[in-house]
Order: structure tokens, then C-alpha cells, then sequence
């Protein structure tokens, strides 16, 4: 027995020893993503801004935060949020100027935080000036910018609902929207389009951006003839021009890409000179039949998915994001949790649970104060174009009650809500104006300095966790294995060297924990979301979260 940990123990070190040479900066990441219309309004107009994220600088150093993915600024009509750019260099009227980001670029990186800006290049908005030219006239030099037919190509829907193609009258033709009529798809297969792109991505990296989160990247590239609209015969092509070039090979990437084992190795390969990561959504897509149908689902599915994961970057040597929020979906203790009696144990569990795993955090914006999701019963409450359109195509198919139960479980303006900074029951400190959306209907209960003034405090918990992971290499580099013994729960061990973290976490039900035997070596039980936890027992609450620290040596 003592043979076979020395073994194992002079491969873990050998194993440290390749991480640490071939170590990324990113790896040493906490990133904060920040929808920046909901984060913090400074000037009173109602909508958040970019000063407001300035304002907000000394808050993401206190919680921990040494990068932010702000979600798209661009110049936009707002059909979707800002998801449809109209002009690529210059910044979205409502949240300031090329000036006012130059000046957030350079505050956080004072201040020793990155910055990711969203790039969204699958589509352009209609009032483009490439669309606006390329719709005129088929002989217009923009219009092959985009892709055309004399009849819809497929019988496609379109993300948001309804037919992907529409109809021009100036040219008799159908341009492609893979999202809304409002977003045309650019055509890829243009060099011009291409090297339009590039020039996009070197525009912002001569400005200082550290990286971008690259949006439904797996669109850029379709299949026609096999009916594929997305993940096409030249999509690792397409990256690769984008960022592999010498110029911005340094850039951290990250794709959204609904992609399989296999994809993500050709996309984030080491020598690809793709991306450097993805992100990967099978536990979002847990514990539900649709985007607004709930279904069955466990604690245990979580761990598997999870572990799944872990094992497999670890396996290829890839960097996995870590993240539960986003902005394109409900919060995630509100659907796989318990938001309402255990909602400070079951943020914290899940917190520690995500977070001190092997990867990249992304932690979004009010989550780390135990955000949930809202309960409104009118349409009007809602602005999300996909929420909207739904509600529009079903209301005659369902009753308003079932829509308004369904759009409350899944809209994305759960997430996209403004953020609620403190007690004060108007607007909790997001702005001294009206709110371009109606506040989170919780507001009251789940604020900032409600939270912070509790006892039992998210905030502090998340503090706790990013403290721990900021200052472990154990955490940031070292490797995976999954150590659960029984259901119900999820118990893990990091290592680096002859260090060891180890992480045990109870689902909602009471449950008796097998642990590893943590007291032969002395382990210290460094962290837990119950005050009066009992280091060693194995009988857990739920969403009781337990993490302990202990090296070989001090085994009795």
C-alpha cells in the first residue's frame, strides 16, 4: 500500500511539475460576466453604462474578480439586446463612448483585472451599413456580405421562431436570419466578409482587450446540401483565420458552441490555433424536456455530467469553463436547486461545488449574491425577443396562465434583469431613474446588502471560495478524481504534488456522506456553508458543502 502512494505520488508531481511549465495566464482567471445594461446605471437614464462598470471596479477586486467578459457594447438598435451590431468600432449610444471604454479598459487593467468583449460575427444587425447596402441592390459590392436566395434554401427555423429566411423586395430574394428577421447571416464563404472580421478582432486588440467570448462561433460555418446550419465543412477553417494569426494567437478565446467530445478537441486543441476554450452546456441542459418545460432530473445527474468533464479535459489537456449563469438562461439554482428556504446552502453548495474544480470560473453578474429567478404575470414585464416572440406564437395554443408559468421558468430576462444593489425599494441602487426592465420581482428579499448584512452571507461565501481558488495552485492546476462512494452527493479531490483538496457536497436531501479517511491525515476543514459543521462526520444537511486541505506528510 505504501508502495503504490509513492507511485502515485511521484506521478502527481511529475504531472505538477508539466502544469506549471505549460501554464496559462487564463488558468489563473476568475471572470465576472457583465450584461451591462442590467449591472449599474451612472448617469440616471435608467439603463446601465460603462462608467457604471468603472464605478463598480473596487467591488469585482473585493469579491476576487481578476477578469470581466462584458457582454456587447457595439453601436445597436437593441433588437436583441445587443446582440444585433450595427457598427463594430464604436460603442451603443445608452452606454457611452469609444472614450468611456478606453477609459474602463484602462481602470481595470489598473487594477489588475482583464478585459473580454463579445464577439458577434455570425450575423450583423439589419441597420448595418453592409446590410443596408447589400439589401439595396443585387449588384451592390455588400451584397454577397450576406447570403441570398431566389427561394429559402431549407425549411430552417429560426432560433427565435419562424421561418430563417426573408424576403427582400428590392432584390427578389430571401435573405438567411438564423436568429431574428432583424440579425442576417453573414456569409462566410466571402474572403471579404472574412477579412472584414479579422480587422474587427485586430481593431480591439490594438485597443487592449485580453480576449473574446466568441458568440454562436459554430453558426459561421454552413452545410446547404446536408441541411446543417451550423458546425459546416469550414468552420475550424474559418477560426483559424480569425485566431490563429501571429498578431492575436496570444488572445484568450472562448467559443459558444453546441459541440460533441470530438468537436471540442479539434476546436481547442493545443496546436489547432483555434480557441482556447468553449463553453459546454450539457448540465444546463438538465431537468428539462424544453426551454420552458421542467422535467425530472437529480443531484447525481450534475455530479455525472461533471465528472464526465472533468475527466475528459484532463484526459486532452483542455481548459473547461466553469460557470452555472449566464445571460442566455434562468438562474440556475432556481432550476436545478432550491431558491426558496435552503436558497443561501444551495448557492453556496453549488459555489464551492463548480468553482474549486478544474477550470476557468465565469461567474455571472448578481449570482454571487444568491440571485433567483423573477415572477411576473403580464407579457408587458418582459423585453426578451425570443420570450416575446414565444408568448406571440403560443397565446393562442395555451392559456396565459401556462404561458406565464412556462416564461417565468425559462425566459432569459431572468438573468437580464437589473442587478439589485442594496434596500432601497424602488430600484435597490441599480439606478435614480426608471429601469429599462422591471427589477427582479424578489428584489426586496435578494439584494446586495441585504445579503452582506446576514449572517448567513452568499457574498461572503463566494469571497470565501475565490480566495481559495486565487491563492491554490492545488486548485488552478491540479489534477481531478472523483471519489464518491454513494448517491446524493459529490465528493472530489484536487491534487498538485503531495497536496490535497478535498470537496464534499450533499444534494437537497439529508444523507450520510462516504468520505475518504480525511482524519488519518490530519486533514483541516478549511471551509463550510454550515457554521456548525462536524469535521469528520458523515452525516450531511442539505446542500451541506464541506472542503478540506491536507498534504501526504502529515498522514499519522
Amino acid at each position: 500500500m505504501y508502495a503504490a502512494r509513492c507511485e502515485t505520488a511521484a506521478k502527481t508531481i511529475i504531472q505538477g511539475e508539466k502544469m506549471k511549465e505549460a501554464k496559462n495566464d487564463y488558468l489563473d482567471w476568475a471572470v465576472y460576466q457583465i450584461y451591462p445594461r442590467s449591472f449599474y446605471d451612472s448617469n440616471g437614464d435608467g439603463i446601465g453604462d460603462l462608467n457604471g462598470i468603472r464605478e463598480k471596479i473596487p467591488y469585482l477586486k473585493e469579491l476576487g474578480i481578476n477578469a470581466v467578459w462584458i457582454c456587447p457594447c457595439y453601436k445597436s438598435p437593441n433588437y436583441d439586446n445587443g446582440y444585433d451590431i450595427a457598427d463594430y468600432r464604436d460603442i451603443m449610444d445608452e452606454f457611452g463612448t469609444l472614450d468611456d471604454w478606453k477609459k474602463l479598459a484602462e481602470e481595470l487593467h489598473k487594477n489588475g483585472i482583464k478585459i473580454i468583449m463579445d464577439l458577434v460575427v455570425n450575423h450583423t444587425s439589419s441597420e448595418h451599413y453592409w446590410f443596408k447596402q447589400a439589401r439595396s441592390s443585387k449588384n451592390n459590392p455588400y451584397h454577397d456580405y450576406y447570403i441570398w436566395a431566389d427561394k429559402p434554401l431549407t425549411a430552417w427555423t429560426a432560433c427565435f421562431g419562424g421561418s430563417a429566411w426573408e424576403y427582400n423586395a428590392a432584390t427578389n430574394e430571401y435573405y438567411l436570419h438564423s436568429f431574428a428577421v432583424q440579425q442576417p447571416d453573414l456569409n462566410w464563404e466571402n474572403p471579404k466578409v472574412r477579412q472584414e472580421c479579422c480587422d474587427i478582432v485586430d481593431f480591439w486588440a490594438n485597443l487592449g482587450v485580453d480576449g473574446f467570448r466568441c458568440d454562436v462561433l459554430d453558426f459561421i460555418s454552413k452545410d446547404f446540401s446536408a441541411n446543417k446550419m451550423l458546425n459546416g465543412p469550414h468552420l475550424h477553417e474559418y477560426i483559424r483565420q480569425l485566431f490563429g494569426r501571429a498578431e492575436v494567437k496570444h488572445l484568450f478565446t472562448v467559443g459558444e458552441c453546441q459541440s460533441d467530445v470530438k468537436s471540442i478537441c479539434d476546436i481547442c486543441g493545443k496546436n489547432r490555433n483555434e480557441l482556447k476554450s468553449v463553453f459546454q452546456f450539457e448540465h444546463i441542459g438538465l431537468g428539462r424536456s424544453d426551454k420552458y418545460t421542467p422535467a425530472p432530473y437529480s443531484g447525481d445527474d450534475i455530479k455525472n455530467v461533471l465528472v464526465k468533464w472533468q475527466n475528459f479535459t484532463e484526459k486532452h489537456d483542455l481548459a473547461y469553463i466553469l460557470f452555472t449563469d449566464n445571460h442566455d438562461q434562468p438562474f440556475f439554482i432556481s432550476r436545478l436547486g432550491n431558491d426558496k428556504e435552503l436558497r443561501y446552502e444551495c448557492a453556496t453548495a453549488y459555489a464551492g461545488m463548480f468553482y474549486l474544480l478544474k477550470g476557468i470560473p465565469f461567474i455571472y453578474q448578481g449570482q454571487e449574491f444568491g440571485s433567483a429567478n423573477s415572477h411576473y404575470n403580464d407579457i408587458s414585464c418582459f423585453n426578451d425577443v425570443e420570450t416575446v416572440n414565444y408568448y406571440r406564437e403560443n397565446e393562442h395554443k395555451k392559456t396565459h396562465a401556462q404561458l406565464i408559468a412556462e416564461i417565468n421558468y425559462g425566459s432569459r430576462d431572468n438573468t437580464r434583469r437589473p442587478v439589485a444593489w442594496t434596500n432601497e425599494t424602488k430600484t435597490h441602487g441599480f439606478t435614480s431613474g426608471t429601469p429599462w426592465l422591471k427589477m427582479p420581482s424578489r428584489a426586496d428579499e435578494i439584494n446586495l446588502e441585504k445579503d452582506r448584512s446576514s449572517g448567513k452571507s452568499v457574498f461572503a461565501f463566494y469571497k470565501k471560495v475565490l480566495s481559495l481558488r486565487n491563492s491554490s495552485d492545488t486548485i488552478k492546476y491540479g489534477s481531478f478524481k472523483d471519489l464518491t462512494k454513494n448517491g446524493g452527493c459529490f465528493v472530489y479531490e484536487r491534487a498538485l504534488e503531495k497536496n490535497k483538496i478535498v470537496v464534499a457536497v450533499n444534494f437537497d436531501k439529508p444523507n450520510n456522506v462516504i468520505l475518504p479517511d480525511l482524519s488519518s491525515f490530519r486533514a483541516d476543514m478549511i471551509l463550510s456553508n454550515y457554521a456548525d459543521a462536524e469535521p469528520f462526520s458523515e452525516s450531511f444537511r442539505p446542500f451541506e458543502i464541506r472542503v478540506y486541505s491536507y498534504t501526504e506528510d502529515t498522514i499519522e
